[in-house]
């Protein structure tokens, strides 16, 4: 395992993490499914522990993930082991049996503790807004919220979780105020709309985390047009058989460097997010111990030539297939 420093902060980062929102189970808020189908915990504490054998130190979770059930799993696992660095998010609540936000000072502080309960920590290394917008950020409270949680030392550092296709109004707010300590945003060989960041964030000394390295799956090459999901995993309404099709399509020249570098599509996918310095950390989901296997091994390091063609198709077809995908929440 490689590791790389998280921005400017103290925290060093194990390249591969590991997203623990799959874990939190087959969750729903009224008829909306926000988890990955059915999980066992079994499954998935001997994937944790499986994670940190192949030194992964960097765990990203969120209170909404399961309705608190992966932050438990990962307090029941890891605790407040030292050499392991946690993050979490608030922001996204379950209210009245419907899913929305809350981004007031009241509710962060009171959502950090509770998150210190279930993962048992005694801090949380790295605290995050989830998908929290421009007018939450400049109204203040929650950035309020966040030097309070700083200052009395239950977080080491925070940051903003980006919205998944418009992250560049918050990510400069922030910047140019200079608030904070990181971004997680998407970076993945289709959705590429983070990367006008990433200069300014590098030179500021802020942290990147990437998330959906393999768009939930779907750059793993595991889907066909007859994949089904239960009601219960987000997937089934985004992942549609027109987006699997019309994906497949559009990505045939990149799966073609597969056979140059003789590696699997999740390792090409993996390996050109981490072709970028200024990422710290990818955090694809892990479900199984197999999944660490394969999330871990055979990365490489992407010639510059081919991430510069991965970024024109970023910048020409995969643009009318993000919108697409885009349309299907």
């Amino acid at each position: 395992m490689q590791y790389r420093k998280f921005g400017a902060t103290e925290l060093l980062v194990s390249e591969v993490g590991f997203g623990a929102w799959a874990i939190g189970g087959g969750a729903m808020i009224g008829n909306t499914a926000i988890g990955w189908g059915n999980a066992d915990d079994a499954v998935s504490e001997e994937a944790i522990n499986a994670s940190l054998e192949a030194g992964i130190n960097f765990f990203d979770t969120a209170d909404i993930y399961g309705l608190g059930h992966s932050e438990e799993l990962l307090g029941k696992t890891i605790g407040n082991r030292k050499d392991v660095i946690i993050a979490s998010k608030a922001g996204n609540v379950s209210r009245n049996n419907e899913f929305t936000f809350d981004y007031s000072r009241q509710h962060i502080i009171s959502a950090c503790e509770a998150s210190l309960k279930r993962l048992k920590r005694e801090a949380i290394d790295y605290y995050q807004l989830h998908t929290a917008k421009l007018s939450h950020l400049q109204q203040g409270d929650c950035v309020e919220a966040m030097q309070q949680l700083q200052w009395e030392g239950k977080i080491r550092y925070w940051g903003l979780s980006l919205n998944t296709f418009y992250p560049l109004p918050e990510a400069e707010y922030l910047l140019q105020q200079e608030l904070g300590n990181g971004f997680q945003l998407v970076l993945n060989l289709l959705n590429q709309h983070s990367l006008p960041l990433f200069k300014k964030a590098g030179d500021k000394g802020y942290g990147i985390i990437a998330r959906m390295p393999l768009q939930f799956g779907l750059l793993t090459g595991k889907f066909d047009k007859e994949v089904s999901f239960p009601v219960n995993d987000h997937r089934k309404n985004r992942l549609t058989d027109q987006v699997i099709r019309e994906c497949a399509e559009a990505l045939i020249p990149v799966w073609d460097l597969c056979k140059k570098y003789s590696c699997t599509k999740t390792q090409l996918a993996l390996s050109y997010v981490l072709s970028y310095p200024e990422v710290s950390v990818i955090i694809p989901g892990i479900r199984t111990k197999e999944h660490v296997a394969g999330n871990t091994t055979g990365l490489f390091q992407l010639d510059i030539a081919d991430r510069q063609m991965i970024e024109t198709l970023g910048n020409g077809s995969f643009i009318s297939i993000m919108e697409m995908i885009r349309q299907q929440g």
